[in-house]
């Protein structure tokens, strides 16, 4: 649910932001990505990130996962309000509480699967659940490559590795930028169903950006960003409800541009 910046938020969010803002560049020159985003993403749901161009969802994103700064507004993640941490809690925020897969992979090369999935807990310190551990691997299928580095698996078993990565520290969030982007349709499939599956059976919470309308169908609401605000979203969502949406959004965008231009009838 969006939600004005005043609004008292529900317990089960695992990531929310109250009047989100950030801007780049000054004067003339000054852009405004976000400008007063409020949302909340509840606990064990799957969520897409969706809008043209320029939109901002990118920037949402990486402010949500503490990854970028914003201007102003709060972001709250697993109840902690992310712009009272200093550098040390915010690299621990991260680490324990947040999970990342990325369209680029960011595995290790030098690494085995095994290890790039284990990654984040050895950096931490921490041991990681055999059980947890087996159920994740299980889920993603890759106990046959555990021992293999990333030059050695398809571009489709690089991202299951990075979704296990992300999971490997039961994380209250998982970020995931346009994790399909890089694969072809079979193998974004597998990544999709596992975050599925992970939502459904482990009561994961994922957040998605995409531009993808098959992507989204995967998730239980798309929200839909537009000059950096929320401007519509859809709860159950179908590929052709998204995409119908996307177009009025695209549309809107070109009309706008055009009127600025000074090109519009």
């Amino acid at each position: 649910m969006t939600l004005e910046a005043t609004t008292e938020t529900t317990r089960d969010a695992a990531a929310r932001a109250v009047d989100l803002r950030k801007s780049y560049g000054s004067g003339d020159s000054e852009v405004h990505a976000l400008d007063g985003v409020s949302v909340e993403f509840e606990r064990g749901a799957f969520t897409a990130i969706m809008g043209p161009s320029g939109s901002g969802k990118s920037t949402l994103m990486h402010c949500l996962a503490a990854l970028d700064a914003p201007t102003a507004g709060r972001v709250v993640v697993d109840g902690t309000d992310v712009g009272s941490l200093n550098d040390k809690a915010l690299t621990a925020l991260r680490r324990e509480r947040i999970g990342f897969v990325f369209q680029a992979f960011n595995l290790i090369p030098t690494l085995t699967a095994r290890e790039n999935i284990l990654l984040p807990l050895d950096l931490a310190g921490t041991k990681p659940d055999k059980g947890w551990f087996d159920t994740v691997i299980e889920a993603v299928g890759l106990a046959d490559r555990l021992g293999h580095r990333p030059a050695q698996m398809s571009g489709g078993q690089q991202q299951r590795v990075a979704c296990a990565r992300a999971l490997a520290s039961r994380p209250a969030i998982v970020f995931a930028d346009e994790p399909t982007g890089n694969l072809d349709s079979a193998s974004g499939a597998e990544v999709l169903a596992f975050l599925r599956r992970s939502v459904d059976e482990f009561g994961q919470t994922v957040v998605m950006v995409t531009h993808d309308a098959i992507a989204a169908s995967y998730c239980d609401r798309v929200i839909f960003l537009a000059d950096g605000l929320i401007v519509d979203e859809l709860d159950r969502p179908t590929r052709d409800d998204i995409l119908a949406h996307m177009t009025a959004l695209q549309d809107a965008a070109l009309k706008t541009k055009a009127a600025t231009d000074g090109t519009g009838t």
